[in-house]
């Protein structure tokens, strides 16, 4: 990426005054249901080049210029093109740029990171027994490759990919939902008492009811936790808790007691800005909130035919067994 010139805006206050209002005055005009509420149906597409957290090289500036903008697409876009001609194209199961499809525009907030608090746009660092947590694991899984199980690993472990290889949870689905690879699209139902979203990535989906039903008992937990809805004036509010261990976000850094506040705000006809403040006092010291505005997406979801019983799954456990052997009889020389 080409470097920017590192400077606070003159007018970042000025933005946020004038964004808070636009959303406002957009929200009031949204399309709305029967029953009087804003109209969040349809397929939303959360890609964006928008980093999730601040380069370091943009400091405290909050908003890209309508230049910086450009300019930071048009190096994201070269940089895939270079990425592209350096991959090697004979190794089986590779993918190319061609199946990637991270979008080609930042956000339209013209946000310089999805998150926005902290103010300085980067995710709290972790606390030293989950930093001792993540170099320990990354110690025991050095030199195996990102979709290959750790030594002796099968049911509890298949590498830091592993909610993905075995179908279980997308690595951009969530919940939360976080720009990544492809299928980025989520399809919101709607009626007076439940919302539905259905996620491209791995056909998950979450039914979330709104009649202020408490969570399920603490010791029921699920993969995508136990999610609650309310609406708080024209935003949808959902609650989840009840998360079963680890999830594919952030690759797997959180824990069972991961606590997701998602918003829904439609802030016009095309966008519907998707809000999330992650707490989970086992991996961060405090919450902290990104934002992506989502887009309307004129094409329907298309089918994500992932399933864990394939022969891609027995492959890569062979393939594991074959090399736990080489290593085994190599020590034995």
């Amino acid at each position: 990426m080409s470097p920017m010139t590192r400077r606070i805006l003159p007018s970042t206050c000025t933005l946020v005054v004038g964004l808070f209002l636009t959303v406002t005055a957009a929200t009031a005009q949204a399309p709305r249901t029967a029953w009087g509420v804003p109209d969040l149906n349809g397929v939303w597409d959360f890609r964006t080049l928008t980093p999730f957290e601040r380069p370091a090289e943009l400091g405290d500036q909050e908003f890209f210029t309508d230049e910086d903008a450009a300019a930071f697409e048009a190096d994201r876009l070269a940089e895939f093109a270079v990425r592209d001609d350096q991959e090697p194209a004979d190794i089986v199961g590779n993918y190319n740029q061609f199946w990637f499809d991270p979008g080609n525009k930042v956000s339209e907030t013209k946000q310089t990171s999805l998150v926005v608090d902290p103010s300085n746009g980067r995710v709290p660092p972790l606390i030293p027994t989950a930093a001792a947590t993540v170099e320990a694991a990354r110690l025991v899984r050095e030199g195996v490759d990102r979709h290959s199980p750790t030594y002796g690993g099968f049911v509890d472990d298949l590498g830091s990919g592993m909610f993905a290889v075995r179908c279980i949870l997308g690595f951009n689905s969530g919940p939360p939902m976080t720009p990544a690879g492809y299928n980025q699209n989520v399809q919101v139902t709607q009626t007076e008492d439940y919302v539905l979203l259905l996620n491209e990535m791995v056909h998950s989906s979450r039914v979330i009811p709104l009649d202020g039903r408490p969570h399920l008992p603490d010791g029921v937990r699920q993969w995508m936790g136990d999610s609650r809805g309310h609406w708080e004036g024209d935003t949808l509010v959902v609650d989840t808790t009840n998360f079963l261990r680890e999830t594919s976000f952030r690759a797997g850094v959180t824990t069972s007691d991961l606590h997701l506040i998602e918003r829904f705000t439609r802030v016009s006809d095309g966008t519907l800005l998707y809000e999330v403040t992650v707490e989970d006092p086992n991996t961060w010291a405090q919450p902290w909130t990104y934002r992506i505005p989502m887009v309307q997406s004129e094409f329907p979801l298309f089918e994500y035919a992932c399933h864990e019983g394939n022969y891609g799954l027995y492959n890569i456990l062979a393939g594991a067994r074959e090399q736990e052997a080489a290593a085994e009889a190599g020590a034995s020389r």
